[in-house]
């Protein structure tokens, strides 16, 4: 989720719709200056007894963030207490719980990607080793409650664990208990990002399936493969789903827009504190009949805030959010962009990949998307076959993206090996969560605290 930083940049007041819907086109890039954001999120937990430390806490979230500034990070502040770092690779945030993100910097290409991630790496192993903690790469806390939990001293987060339960019953879960890999892309025109969401909100459901790990809950087998995929089935229908106007054939700015002011607001940010909103209506807000702000009206930021809190397979904001994947093992988080990038940033992979999907109806879409979170790659896909079929078709078109984009690191290489990881769970069929339930229920013997030993960083 969105940490906010201290901009002095100008914020204008919104006074029309055409704003609103010029702080999304403002993205519009060339092919030349497209970027690629990364983001990654992990379970921290303490050596000793594998509790997820408190942000107090001798070696707690404090001191972890406080420590990167070795690294040359400096820290963000929310009253008084810092909730992130800033610096050159990035953002490293909290979620809710203290799970740990980097929002990564926007780069050219992947090997930049991997090159960050492995820097965050080794900060974070060099960190935990003088604070007693480390780092969990699932989709989903294996084995705490909720009450279990800590919670990261940050406004937006007070105000929607408050909101959260009376609008579905996972909503806490999806704050607390899950992790996350994104990836962040551009567009060139309105044509071109109706067309990659079209795609890439289609084919959500194949990356929730090959990057499906998350098992568990409270110690045992939860009966899905992704279950934080299941989470989001009942956390806020209000702002969550497969979107099905975006298939519409007059899908656009203006129809996200219309969508975005349809979504409930949570809250304001001014003079450093985040103020309740949760349940009002924008609409209201650019009237100037807020309730909790008088006479008041947007600006661009109040703008983008509010974007920032709609949770759908995919994001739009002044660029395109890939939100289906569970977090997963450090081998694997290059994979997710890499995948993506392959369909998305090549014209010709674009137009295969939607190829694949165009034909299937908005029911079919949504029966895959319910099915995928407990079936993975064995969810049946429209037309007959199983999701797995598919995977290794899409996985080719995906390498054929990468191989035009003629992206080479020092040694000659391309980007195509980030997909190997992929490769491998459609080779034998098994994601990682089946085969973590495998071990589970063989080598494990039931007991789920070696998963600390397999899926750490």
């Amino acid at each position: 989720m969105s940490t906010k930083t201290v901009s002095d940049r100008q914020d204008p007041v919104i006074e029309t719709r055409d704003q609103l819907v010029a702080a999304i086109a403002k993205g519009e890039k060339p092919k030349d200056r497209w970027r690629i954001g990364t983001e990654h999120e992990k379970f921290v937990y303490n050596r000793s007894d594998h509790h997820a430390p408190s942000y107090e806490e001798p070696g707690g979230i404090r001191d972890l963030l406080m420590a990167l500034t070795e690294f040359g990070w400096e820290p963000v502040y929310e009253n008084g207490k810092v909730i992130a770092m800033s610096g050159t690779d990035g953002a490293v945030s909290l979620e809710p719980a203290g799970q740990l993100e980097l929002s990564g910097a926007p780069l050219e290409n992947l090997h930049q990607t991997c090159a960050e991630t492995g820097r965050h790496l080794k900060q974070v192993k060099a960190i935990g080793d003088k604070t007693n903690t480390s780092f969990l790469g699932l989709g989903l806390w294996p084995d705490k409650t909720r009450a279990e939990l800590p919670i990261m001293p940050k406004g937006r987060y007070e105000i929607m664990l408050r909101h959260m339960p009376r609008v579905g019953s996972m909503g806490l879960d999806m704050m607390l208990r899950t992790c996350t890999i994104q990836v962040n892309l551009d567009f060139s025109s309105e044509a071109d990002m109706a067309h990659k969401f079209r795609t890439s909100l289609a084919l959500q459901p194949l990356a929730t399936a090959l990057f499906a790990n998350s098992p568990f809950l409270e110690g045992k087998p939860n009966g899905f493969l992704s279950y934080r995929s299941h989470i989001w089935s009942d956390t806020d229908p209000q702002r969550t789903g497969m979107l099905p106007f975006v298939f519409d054939e007059n899908f656009g700015y203006e129809q996200y827009v219309d969508y975005m002011l349809k979504v409930p607001m949570y809250f304001v940010y001014r003079d450093g504190k985040y103020i309740d909103a949760s349940g009002l209506d924008f609409r209201d807000f650019l009237k100037g009949e807020l309730s909790v702000l008088p006479g008041e009206k947007p600006t661009v930021s109040d703008w983008e805030d509010h974007m920032s809190t709609a949770f759908p397979e995919v994001r739009l904001k002044s660029f395109l959010e890939m939100r289906g994947a569970d977090g997963g093992p450090w081998n694997r988080i290059c994979a997710l962009p890499a995948f993506w990038v392959g369909l998305l940033y090549d014209q010709g992979a674009l137009d295969a990949a939607w190829d694949e999907v165009k034909h299937w109806t908005m029911e079919e879409r949504e029966t895959l998307r319910s099915a995928v979170p407990a079936q993975g790659l064995n969810a049946a896909i429209p037309g007959g076959g199983k999701l797995l079929d598919l995977a290794g078709r899409i996985l080719d078109i995906s390498s054929q993206g990468l191989t035009a984009r003629n992206c080479l690191n020092a040694s000659g290489d391309n980007e195509t090996g980030y997909l190997d990881p992929l490769r491998e769970i459609v080779a034998s069929g098994k994601t990682v969560a089946e085969q973590m339930l495998d071990k589970y229920h063989g080598e494990w013997a039931g007991d789920l605290s070696r998963v600390y030993d397999e899926m750490s960083f």
